[in-house]
């Protein structure tokens, strides 16, 4: 369906989506052809060989390499703090964002041990969102501005790119757009996040059930879902999303929370998100359902919920084995080692 342009910031992009490159499939044909020759039984490797296919469609190479890849971390506050629906202060985001610089974090150890890139982007956090529960979490301007901030993640460049993200109470908006987009009871969407007791779990659902009435008249429009539910680190992330399709770089989504931006642009194009591969399934809310409506088989299942980006960043460690059991793997011509066909006296 064609967008309705408004004249208004959203308009951007809008425009933004209606050319974007697709998969190149003539690289993926080249993938299957290499794969037939490896010194293994076809099929033998599994997802892996469809990994490796997801990673030459979309970076438009035959043979896919993983040699920048990076985890970028946004790191947003939020005003429906207010409500009590964490755990934690949300002094606790700063503090956080501290302990990464000091290489204290969950995710710095991953980055290590996988030789992953990473960065990690303050989103004022001195400026909290709106409280979605009485007001919306960013105007148009602002949502566009933050859209287009998380497209500078790849400056530098890569060939892979994790999300993540940080924010105390970004469990509840997360919830929220998933409400908005998929309806049902919003009991359904809500999960513990930071380890809130069953009263916090009860304000948690009374602030999203507060935010989808606040704002039912304005949610048929993917986007309007986005800057009224949202915060900044979701719509960082789905620029980032944007961005990384423009450049042909695969991108691997964390869990409940960057999930939720994915769905956004999913609800705006089923198409946005084919370069997308879902790193984990999260334990949090009703991350399974999201992943399964989305079309996106996770790559691991390991019951976390930490966010940081750690399930993008241990998915990815399996897509560089993938890229490097690909390339590096000797042909049965190169190799001496007699195929199938010739064993069994065919062509």
């Amino acid at each position: 369906m064609p967008a309705t342009f408004t004249g208004l910031p959203f308009d951007d992009v809008r425009r933004l989506i209606e050319d974007l490159p697709g998969p190149d499939l003539h690289a993926v044909e080249e993938v299957r052809a290499r794969d037939g020759r490896l010194t293994k039984p076809p099929g033998s490797l599994g997802r892996l060989e469809s990994i490796v296919e997801w990673l030459a469609a979309w970076q438009g190479r035959g043979q896919p390499a993983v040699n920048r890849p990076v985890v970028c971390v946004f790191a947003g506050n939020h005003g429906v703090v207010e409500q009590g629906v964490s755990a934690y202060p949300q002094a606790v985001t700063q503090q956080m964002l501290e302990n990464f610089a000091a290489g204290g974090a969950a995710i710095n150890q991953i980055c290590a041990a996988y030789d992953l890139g990473f960065k990690v982007f303050d989103l004022a956090l001195d400026l909290p969102t709106g409280d979605i529960t009485q007001t919306a979490a960013l105007d148009e301007k602002a949502c566009v501005a933050t859209m287009a901030f998380g497209m500078e993640a790849i400056a530098g460049g890569a060939d892979l790119l994790c999300l993540g993200e940080m924010g105390i109470g970004n469990t509840t908006v997360a919830a929220a757009i998933y409400g908005a987009l998929y309806g049902g009871d919003p009991v359904h969407w809500v999960g513990r996040g930071t380890g809130v007791d069953d009263a916090g779990l009860a304000r948690k659902v009374a602030a999203v059930e507060a935010a989808l009435v606040t704002h039912r008249d304005h949610l048929k429009d993917p986007l309007e879902v986005l800057r009224r539910l949202g915060g900044r680190e979701v719509a960082a992330a789905a620029g980032a999303i944007l961005a990384a399709r423009m450049q042909r770089i695969p991108v691997i989504l964390d869990g409940y929370v960057i999930t939720a931006a994915a769905a956004v642009l999913h609800a705006l194009d089923a198409d946005l998100i084919g370069h997308c591969l879902a790193g984990h399934c999260s334990v949090e809310g009703a991350h399974r359902e999201v992943l399964e409506r989305l079309g996106k088989k996770p790559v691991l299942d390991l019951g976390m919920r930490l966010g940081e980006g750690t399930g993008a960043a241990l998915a990815a460690g399996i897509v560089r084995a993938a890229a490097a059991c690909h390339n590096g793997m000797a042909t049965f011509e190169t190799a001496g080692v007699a195929s199938r066909e010739r064993s069994t006296g065919g062509p």
